[in-house]
């Protein structure tokens, strides 16, 4: 099997402040194309695709919601206020950028057959545009995914973007986006303290830490197998899942029914999300995801102590739905849908250099 290379990068500790690098591998290399990201809240479109149907009656009154440039928790505490019911009944499938133009669901518990008039409510860049009744909460993760609408602007370099394109609809590595892990990876260096015995109250903060800490480990296993070119090469052992769901199983053998299954997306290569219990792949696909993260014990620790439990994900992101169109020479418009959980930021990494 391939093995890690010893050129890992390790946590460093810098005035005994850990520095966890958020430089990670690019599938089809640096971008050579410069371009703006979010110019502006239009240029970033989002819309939430719950993927079910609202009853129409029950005790939670849903909203769906267009907001420009505007936090989602400071939303959701506004609405309860407005409400008169506490900021812990109002609920909500995802977090959204606060630049950008999103549409989303908020779920509020209001038992009862008096629904607030929602169309008193005030609150710069923000519409609710729909008012339904339903039997359930909408709970955090409870949606399908979301459509992208992204311009991109001032591009350097028209041809060299359009060759990324045509790369990026074949595939992107599944990365967390970096907004998770917060400014220069404070987020994991917030967990690490967290591990180390720091008690932090907000729930909400707390989460955040976790989520950083877990995420940081998958996004390294997806760098390193692009690096050791074992993005589409399965290893022994590897845990593969099916894309129609997310039951998963190891690749107990290489042979040509596995590989035909996995060109064929019936199965996919995933990587693990860190948490108690034994790491689900096996043989040398198990040795590889040990001795990579091997230099992250307290991380992976701290994780199985929190609670959680060993989990994968995809290593590869496809786009659906996936079109682009020239606004004119240097302005092009993307347009995506992606599954819950997966990151814009991901494809336009690839398709354009930020930096």
């Amino acid at each position: 099997m391939n093995q890690v290379s010893n050129d890992q990068e390790h946590p460093a500790a810098e005035n005994n402040k850990p520095v966890f690098s958020l430089d990670f591998n690019y599938l089809y290399g640096e971008p050579q194309s410069r371009g703006v990201f979010k110019q502006s809240c239009a240029d970033f479109n989002v819309q939430e695709h719950l993927g079910f149907e609202l009853s129409g009656e029950g005790e939670h009154v849903c909203l769906w919601v267009q907001k420009v440039g505007e936090n989602t928790q400071y939303l959701a505490r506004q609405l309860a206020k407005f409400a008169g019911i506490p900021a812990r009944n109002v609920s909500y499938a995802g977090l959204k950028d606060r630049q950008g133009d999103t549409k989303q669901w908020f779920s509020l518990h209001i038992p009862g057959k008096i629904t607030p008039d929602f169309s008193l409510f005030e609150s710069e860049g923000v519409t609710i545009l729909k008012v339904v009744r339903h039997n359930k909460k909408i709970k955090t993760g409870a949606l399908a995914g979301n459509y992208f609408s992204i311009v991109l602007r001032e591009i350097s370099d028209r041809e060299a973007l359009e060759k990324a394109i045509y790369q990026v609809e074949k595939g992107v590595p599944n990365y967390f986006g970096e907004q998770r892990f917060g400014f220069d990876g404070h987020n994991i260096s917030a967990a690490l303290t967290m591990f180390q015995g720091r008690k932090i109250k907000d729930r909400f903060k707390r989460g955040m830490y976790l989520s950083a800490a877990r995420s940081y480990l998958f996004n390294q296993v997806i760098s390193a197998r692009i690096k050791d070119d074992l993005y589409k090469q399965p290893l022994l052992g590897d845990c593969v899942q099916f894309v129609g769901n997310r039951s998963f199983f190891p690749l107990t053998e290489l042979n040509d029914s596995s590989m035909q299954r996995l060109l064929e997306r019936e199965i996919c290569l995933t990587a693990p999300l860190w948490g108690a219990g034994e790491l689900t792949s096996e043989s040398d696909a198990r040795a590889y995801e040990t001795d990579l993260l091997s230099p992250y014990q307290e991380l992976q620790a701290g994780l199985a102590k929190n609670g959680l439990k060993q989990e994968r994900r995809p290593l590869l992101l496809i786009p659906e739905q996936f079109s682009s169109s020239w606004l004119d020479d240097s302005v092009v418009k993307i347009d995506f849908y992606l599954p819950s959980g997966c990151y814009a930021t991901s494809v336009i990494r690839e398709l354009i250099n930020t930096k």
